[in-house]
């Protein structure tokens, strides 16, 4: 087998894919995200309002999330509480589809390239964080909700499937590099 270098962001596709393979996410572990999806996405509300309570809790982190006055942008946080829940829900379907790789690497984009409000761009180290923070919060779900062999086996297909999204996430971070 030989291995033919690429760029990922021109195979996004590929990229997932292989990522995947190399973190052992196979059809089972996704197979057992989407069994237990109903769990995650009944606490969808719950996941996004407490992500965003705890970014408003650093002075580093609000920032993205204040108006001029320095005060919380509600309208701001609920158009981001409403696309965290849509990530969320498309991370459910476990799905490492070309559409989908891509739609993580936009997402990675707009939050390295497009400053919003006061913040200005998202650096990297808060991306890192708050996956770290969706893992705390969806092993606690499981915790709560799945006898403990269950809930430890889910936790680590999440786990694996979120940690391929941050790697895709995190191409738009990072500049292309001859492989």
């Amino acid at each position: 087998m030989t291995y033919q270098p690429y760029l990922p962001a021109t195979d996004m596709e590929r990229f997932v894919r292989e990522l995947a393979e190399f973190v052992t996410f196979d059809d089972a572990d996704a197979a057992l995200v989407r069994q237990t999806a109903p769990a995650v996405l009944a606490r969808g509300d719950e996941l996004t309002r407490a992500l965003y309570e705890h970014f408003l809790k650093f002075p580093a982190s609000a920032r993205f999330f204040l108006k001029d006055d320095g005060t919380p942008d509600p309208e701001r946080i609920e158009r981001r509480r409403h696309s965290l829940a849509r990530w969320l829900r498309e991370t459910a379907e476990a799905a490492l589809t070309h559409e989908h790789a891509y739609y993580l690497l936009t997402i990675g984009l707009s939050h390295s390239h497009r400053p919003r409000g006061p913040g200005g761009i998202v650096p990297v180290h808060f991306m890192v964080g708050a996956m770290s923070l969706a893992q705390t919060a969806l092993a606690d779900a499981f915790a709560t909700e799945l006898p403990a062999e269950q809930a430890l086996a889910a936790s680590r297909a999440w786990n694996k499937l979120l940690l391929v999204h941050l790697a895709a996430l995190l191409l738009g971070y990072l500049p292309p590099r001859p492989a």
